[in-house]
């Protein structure tokens, strides 16, 4: 969304505040603008007989703090139900399909920009916002989903699922401003969450091991695991609990007449259940030259160009930027190509996709190809 100063009095805004300096901060800034700003707590996971795993209320209370401090409104709302039914089932999916799905992405589209949306509407609100760092610009076409200010924050990977409908609605009041200069606001401000931890990982998990998490939904499948070369050295605990790269808690040590080296996951046989390690990092079974991707989205509603066009891309949060080629495959899937073999592409993650500072689109890595087998020559449109 694009509010000039001039309409932004008149603009009635709803911050989702999670309780963090991000969402905090953000609130401010708006106020500062002159927006008409209210607050909105979502809590989007049951707490379970676990202490300390679920910190919903402690975040709440917090939320409260900067709401009372800042002088807002604040609501609240329970979109349990909802993330269950639209995120952790598909999560759960994945996993079963042994991927290592990205809830965090499928949370922004399904609760934080669409029941938040929605909810936000429905209580009188012209626009929510967030504490995400991402920046909007408007061309003559439709809305821009940029790079923020700040490169090492910037979450535009984890927004790219959104739409012009859903960005239409959207404030990124932290666009322009580093994280160093959000907490010094914040310390300014009086908040007591100035100094407040990152939320890390996916939040309803928390300090636990995701393992044991994990293995409440999904059964234990034990298998072998082998090196490369078919050497049996361990026994995994279930193919869905490990992910491509993966490098800690693997429970492997040092084998007979073997190197002194650390293991790292390189792949998954899935139809003998094992599980197979490699000791260099940069091993050619942990390598791709390119990959397959499924589901493709653009955020302007289309792709940029007439496959195959040239872009960039990340696989994950802070990644450098990659330089690739786009082949697409009907509407359904596409196809990528690297100028530069990259590491551990992992199924069920995101490929997103970038132009210069802008953010394209993106896509769900289906399978990647390693550099023992060489990519597609050419790709048929279907």
């Amino acid at each position: 969304m694009i509010v000039t100063p001039s309409t932004a009095q008149s603009t009635r805004v709803i911050v989702g505040l999670s309780g963090g300096v991000d969402s905090a901060v953000a609130a401010h800034c708006l106020i500062k603008q002159g927006y008409a700003v209210e607050a909105l707590f979502m809590k989007n996971w049951e707490e379970d007989d676990d202490p300390g795993y679920c910190a919903a209320a402690a975040d709440l209370a917090d939320a409260r703090a900067v709401a009372d401090r800042l002088g807002i409104r604040l609501h609240t709302v329970n979109f349990a139900t909802e993330y269950w039914d639209r995120v952790f089932e598909s999560f759960l999916s994945e996993y079963r399909a042994l991927r290592t799905p990205n809830p965090d992405v499928l949370c922004n589209r399904e609760i934080k920009f669409a029941a938040f949306l929605e909810h936000a509407l429905g209580l009188g609100a012209q626009a929510i916002a967030t504490g995400h760092y991402a920046r909007l610009t408007r061309d003559a076409q439709c809305l821009q989903l940029r790079l923020c200010a700040d490169t090492d924050k910037d979450q535009t990977y984890f927004l790219h699922l959104l739409d012009q409908t859903q960005l239409e609605r959207t404030l990124f009041p932290l666009h322009d401003l580093t994280k160093p200069r959000v907490r010094q606001i914040a310390r300014e401000l009086g908040l007591a969450n100035a100094a407040k931890k990152d939320s890390t990982g996916i939040c309803f998990i928390g300090e636990r091991r995701f393992r044991d998490f994990l293995a409440r939904y999904l059964p234990r499948e034990p298998g072998p695991i082998e090196t490369a070369e078919g050497v049996r050295v361990g026994e995994h605990q279930g193919l869905a609990y490990y992910t491509i790269g993966q490098r800690q808690g693997l429970g492997i040590g040092g084998i007979p007449g073997g190197r002194e080296a650390p293991w790292f996951v390189a792949a998954k046989d899935i139809r003998r259940n094992a599980l197979i390690l490699v000791q260099d990092t940069n091993h050619p079974l942990l390598m791709s030259t390119g990959l397959a991707a499924l589901t493709p989205h653009w955020i302007a509603g289309k792709a940029p160009g007439e496959p195959p066009f040239r872009c960039l891309a990340r696989l994950r949060h802070r990644q450098p930027l990659q330089a690739c080629e786009v082949m697409a495959i009907g509407g359904s899937a596409c196809h990528v190509r690297f100028d530069v073999p990259q590491r551990a592409v992992t199924p069920g993650q995101s490929i997103v996709f970038y132009q210069d500072d802008t953010c394209l689109g993106g896509a769900i890595i289906d399978r990647a190809w390693s550099c023992r087998e060489p990519a597609p020559d050419q790709i048929t449109p279907g």
